[in-house]
């Protein structure tokens, strides 16, 4: 049987195991590095299919490594399983219904970790009934949203002694992930002022809630004199209590600052300083400042994400049911006016090419679309770009969600467990499965994308954008 029959047949026959370990992690969402029950599953769920399971690596309670075989070529899948705050959401349901915890995974983590484990667990299966020589690695990456679970596992080395990795995001599309991604930086700003009566003695107060909105502002009219492609955002996180007749003698603001790579980032990061320190000094308060986290720029290894296309290809796509398409037109029917005319704008961000011309009447996508080296850069960032920075990476999308369905919203919540969603998942998972076992019955397949990454690491040796003092956070901490 060939690898790609093989691979296949092998996710045929599971797939309803794998709908299931999607499912769990699906019922328990958990927030940035407090994933205790999903990792706890997983790695696991590892275990019975015979992995060697190290938890805890890289200092990060809730990630882990999963390794089965010996020697090289070791290739490695990287799975998440973080959910996100405020999108708890009813599965399958075509109008929002919030569950009383208001947790739920609107970026479609549920699916992209069993992805990912389904690929280690079909490449793993094809190694042992071949008697290969070669190693499949499965990495547990917690803290993806907002937390750079990755940038800290790198910072660690839990990715040394591998050679490549292959990993995938759940979208509205089916193609290769390859464009490259803003760097960025996360970082808390502290104001503290002095308290007081604001009716009796408000010349004696200094308002750290006023140097706070200061700020905003300020770094507002930042914003036009910036790179074009440069993001700056935030959220308040501390107003300093309720009571308005006090001064608020606190106050406390997290901004999350991008732009294309980490000199860039940091070259803003300290114009947004002087805006905060400018505030501070209009209100005669103090700030610190204290460094969240971090993460590097993606850099695409093309010549892997060739492999990854035409594997991509080879598995194909099984047309949707008309269940899947009457579910589709309902969820795309449920955005906004806006979501629907720019429903391209969602699948160029994850490597579509095209006008859409391939849609016309239909609300899920049935196709593959074309592979192309891309000259934008995808005004998001990832994790995984520490990851390219150190061995070469390459990502694909699947199509999970209906045409124009937003990350992060209730509606990619909703198709979470879809039976669309669940083909996407194991068409990423056989996707990456093929890629690798054509690497390990080939390794001749080896030198050009290693080439490829040698040539660029020679002129960019990689820093780390973490600063080796902060560690991992929960959210809200």
């Amino acid at each position: 049987m060939s690898s790609q029959a093989f691979t296949k047949d092998y996710l045929k026959r599971h797939a309803a195991y794998f709908e299931q370990v999607s499912e769990y992690i699906f019922y328990h969402p958990e927030t940035r590095f407090e994933e205790y029950e999903s990792a706890k599953y997983l790695s696991e769920q590892c275990e019975k299919q015979g992995f060697e399971v190290e938890r805890g690596v890289g200092g990060i309670e809730t990630a882990f490594t999963a390794t089965f075989g010996q020697g090289h070529p070791v290739i490695g899948f990287l799975g998440e399983f973080d959910a996100l705050p405020e999108l708890s959401q009813e599965p399958n349901a075509i109008e929002e219904k919030r569950w009383e915890r208001h947790i739920g995974h609107g970026c479609g983590h549920n699916l992209l970790g069993t992805g990912a484990f389904a690929a280690a667990c079909a490449a793993k299966a094809y190694l042992e009934e071949h008697k290969l020589t070669g190693t499949v690695k499965f990495f547990g990456c917690p803290g993806e949203e907002g937390g750079s679970g990755k940038t800290f596992m790198a910072r660690e080395g839990v990715f040394d002694g591998t050679d490549l990795v292959l990993t995938w995001h759940p979208s509205p599309t089916n193609s290769i992930m390859s464009l490259s991604t803003l760097a960025n930086i996360q970082v808390f700003y502290r104001f503290k002022g002095v308290p007081s009566h604001a009716a009796n003695s408000p010349h004696l107060g200094r308002s750290a809630l006023d140097a706070l909105e200061l700020m905003n502002t300020g770094v507002q009219y930042l914003r036009e004199h910036m790179p074009d492609q440069a993001r700056i955002h935030y959220a308040i996180t501390n107003t300093g209590g309720h009571a308005p007749n006090v001064v608020q003698a606190n106050a406390e603001v997290l901004y999350l600052i991008r732009d294309v790579d980490t000199e860039r980032v940091m070259d803003l990061f300290e114009r947004v300083n002087k805006v905060a320190e400018g505030a501070a000094l209009m209100t005669e308060t103090t700030v610190t400042y204290e460094v969240d986290k971090a993460c590097s720029n993606y850099i695409p290894n093309r010549a892997l994400e060739r492999i990854l296309y035409e594997s991509l290809q080879e598995i194909g796509i099984e047309p949707p049911t008309e269940e899947e398409k009457e579910y589709a037109q309902g969820i795309f029917e449920s955005l906004s006016k806006g979501e629907q005319k720019d429903y391209l704008g969602v699948m160029k961000g994850f490597g579509y090419s095209g006008n859409g011309s391939e849609f016309k009447g239909k609300y899920v996508s049935d196709c593959i679309s074309p592979y192309e080296i891309p000259t934008e850069i995808l005004t998001a960032s990832t994790d995984v770009s520490d990851v390219s920075w150190i061995l070469p990476t390459a990502q694909l999308s699947t199509s999970t969600s209906a045409l124009g369905t937003p990350l992060h919203t209730w509606q990619m919540t909703s198709q979470g467990l879809s039976t669309n969603a669940h083909k996407g998942m194991l068409r990423a998972g056989a996707s990456m499965a093929l890629t690798a076992l054509k690497i390990f019955e080939n390794t001749d397949l080896l030198a050009p994308i290693r080439d490829e990454f040698v040539e660029f690491a020679k002129e960019n040796p990689y820093t780390c954008p973490i600063p080796d003092g902060v560690q991992p956070s929960p959210l809200g901490n």
